[in-house]
């Protein structure tokens, strides 16, 4: 990762601030992008502590006005981007059904937000950052889907549905750049399984710390019999941006702890 450039979106989220921390510490430049200020500095700040190349940028990934203006401060400070890691998302509890909540009353406000947040985000900024790689030839785009593409859970019809989206259009935007740019552009994607993160805590934890009925009937059909840890996606994410994967493209790697091939037999 030495001398490279990285951008990773939601940066300041829990899953990618670890793989922020991860790129760093192999060497790479790494812009924290965030919508939230205070979160991107955060981890910018401590990479920089540890001895990383990192800077904070404030920017809504569904704006393309905004992401060209991060492209723009990422370029002035860093150099053009060699990596990005599109993992802005997130789930909202309006978009959720609930029995106070039923299918039919979804507001479509918070259905567009949850499509916007996840699949336009990262439509958007494969745009932005894709389009430089594009003149030069070379560049790894990560995106971050959800096992919820493949297997859709009950309530979360909006979230499942974007993060579809999202697996499509990664092997789309593959096969796009390879035919039309480069070949040494390559896209692919992680499916986490179930990752506690801020957006989905609720649904999997309750205020006590324990596993919701909802979280043990994932853990009960999960072969590895536990929920993920950021760490755990990390891994994968770092190999696919490596040369070491250098002829995948495409791809959308699980990372479920075995969920999505147990029939529960």
């Amino acid at each position: 990762m030495k001398g490279k450039v990285a951008v990773v979106t939601g940066g300041g989220g829990v899953i990618c601030s670890a793989i922020s921390l991860a790129l760093a510490e192999r060497g790479a430049s790494v812009a924290v992008l965030d919508v939230r200020e205070d979160a991107a500095k955060k981890v910018s700040r401590m990479i920089i502590d540890k001895g990383g190349a990192s800077m904070p940028v404030k920017a809504d990934v569904m704006s393309k006005e905004s992401v060209e203006g991060a492209l723009n401060r990422i370029r002035g400070q860093l150099g053009q981007s060699d990596i990005l890691v599109n993992g802005a998302g997130g789930n909202l509890r309006e978009a959720t059904t609930s029995g106070e909540r039923p299918f039919f009353k979804l507001p479509v406000g918070a259905v567009q937000a949850v499509m916007g947040l996840n699949f336009v985000g990262t439509f958007i900024c494969c745009q932005v950052f894709g389009e430089e790689m594009a003149q030069k030839g070379l560049g790894s785009i990560v995106n971050i889907s959800s096992m919820n593409a493949y297997r859709p859970l009950t309530n979360i019809a909006a979230y499942s549905a974007s993060k579809a989206a999202v697996t499509n259009f990664t092997q789309w935007l593959a096969v796009h750049l390879a035919l039309n740019y480069s070949p040494r552009i390559r896209v692919n994607a992680v499916a986490p399984g179930f990752i506690v993160t801020d957006q989905n805590r609720y649904l999997l934890v309750d205020a006590k710390g324990e596993l919701t009925e909802r979280g043990r009937k994932i853990v009960e059909h999960t072969p590895m019999g536990r929920l993920g840890e950021p760490a755990d996606v990390v891994g994968p994410v770092l190999w696919l941006l490596t040369d070491e994967a250098a002829f995948l493209t495409g791809v959308v790697i699980p990372v479920d702890g075995g969920f999505s091939v147990f029939s529960g037999v």
